[in-house]
């Protein structure tokens, strides 16, 4: 089992690397936030402003508990703030400019659902102004970025979640700790799915720029390109906006392997290709003597989790379900009312939500902490280096570097915008 209740404050960055190890809601404090916004109440509501404005984040709106109360919006498409009061059928304060309703509204947190490529720095900005944060996954679409999140937020206290909510789901936790506490028996192998990887941009033609549209903004860190609506709205399948598949489904699945394993703040120690290309088949493991895990599966495989073959058990993880051989190998799951309160439309994500804001008030770190969720998708853009290199890799999880390999330490990180950089 993975548990600590050292004080954040205690906990100094190399030695937080070398092993400080959380467990599914641990009681580890972190510090009252600062700038002189206080403490949330008991019984007060959590004050939620929202950075982003589409469809992901339109169904977080929906789904903010009765304790959390959303009090204001910004996008830097006009448009989109227009047509989510209308749907939502509210008059909230919008802001083209998050960093204009972080100095004038009086907000206690923030979600923050903008694309990958521009998400790391609205999350640091609203640290920086003495906000908790709720941040899509996957939080960042290069590796440095989330080691600055994690950093800023145990420096500054933050309560940072993740919105990987399978690390709520009952079902996801009774299993990854059955592989953890060897129920299945010792672990022969890992298969998760082949998730396809980003492509290099390639250029579309110029189009003009919707009215209310603030596309420097939504370029963010990235090369200010001409507008044309397939980024604006396709992005995902580019490397420079985004891991692809790899980074997006990839996030949970690598998240539930990381937790069945007992690896939630650390990685693995070396990857390799097994075919070629950007969607080849990938392969990794944590020890040299450990489990291969590879990346090997049609999409119809799990795409939640991954088949963990146990000595004694065969044990798929998907979101909020499982399947095991032999099929009644485990008797005491998760009943399926408990199961139930996660279906329905829009992603379910509010019990994570709930938790995310009883933290905000007991400043306790949330199940999907910013630590977790920047070790899953780091592990995500390691497989998308390795298939970018053609080549197998060694990771010190430790450093966060590859080892005597500076061509491939160079994809940690890209150069940024002027206007758009990282603090050091």
């Amino acid at each position: 089992m993975d548990n600590s209740s050292t004080p954040v404050k205690s906990i100094a960055r190399r030695s937080f690397l070398a092993g400080a190890s959380l467990a599914f809601g641990a009681p580890l404090i972190l510090p009252v936030r600062s700038l002189g916004r206080g403490a949330v109440g008991p019984n007060d509501q959590v004050r939620i402003g929202f950075v982003g404005c589409g469809g992901r984040a339109r169904q977080l709106m929906d789904q903010i508990p009765d304790g959390g109360r959303i009090v204001a919006l910004a996008d830097c498409n006009r448009q989109r703030l227009i047509e989510t009061l209308a749907e939502k059928k509210a008059a909230w304060p919008t802001y083209q400019d998050y960093r204009q309703m972080f100095d004038r509204e009086q907000l206690d947190a923030v979600v923050v659902a903008t694309p990958d490529h521009g998400r790391s720095l609205p999350c640091l900005r609203a640290m920086e102004a003495g906000l908790d944060i709720y941040a899509e996954k996957p939080l960042t679409a290069y590796v440095r970025e989330g080691r600055i999140l994690a950093d800023t937020a145990r420096r500054l206290g933050r309560v940072f979640q993740v919105g990987s909510q399978q690390r709520t789901m009952e079902i996801n936790k009774y299993c990854c700790e059955s592989v953890r506490d060897g129920r299945i028996g010792q672990v022969k192998q890992v298969l998760a799915v082949c998730y396809t990887g980003p492509l290099a941009y390639r250029e579309l033609p110029a189009e003009s720029v919707p009215e209310g549209d603030d596309w420097d903004m939504w370029c963010g860190p990235t090369a200010l390109r001409p507008f044309n609506s397939q980024l604006q709205f396709g992005w995902m399948q580019w490397r420079d906006y985004s891991g692809g598949q790899m980074t997006n489904w990839g996030a949970h699945g690598v998240d539930q392997i990381q937790w069945a394993l007992g690896k939630s703040h650390t990685g693995p120690s070396e990857l390799w290709p097994i075919s070629p290309g950007p969607d080849g088949k990938v392969a990794m493991r944590y020890e040299a003597d450990g489990p291969v895990v590879s990346f090997e599966l049609t999409k119809d495989g799990p795409m939640g989790g991954a088949v963990f073959v146990g000595a004694d058990c065969k044990l798929e993880i998907n979101r909020n379900k499982f399947a095991s051989n032999p099929p009644d190998f485990f008797r005491d799951a998760p009943p399926p009312e408990v199961q139930g309160k996660w279906e329905g439309a829009g992603w379910i994500a509010r019990p994570h939500l709930q938790n995310w804001l009883d933290c905000i008030r007991s400043r306790e770190l949330p199940n999907a902490d910013v630590e977790i969720g920047h070790r899953s998708v780091t592990v995500c853009h390691l497989l998308n280096i390795t298939r970018e290199l053609g080549r197998k890799v060694r990771w010190n999880p430790h450093t966060e570097q590859f080892l005597d390999d500076p061509d491939a330490n160079l994809l940690l990180d890209r150069p940024r915008r002027a206007g758009y950089e990282l603090p050091v």
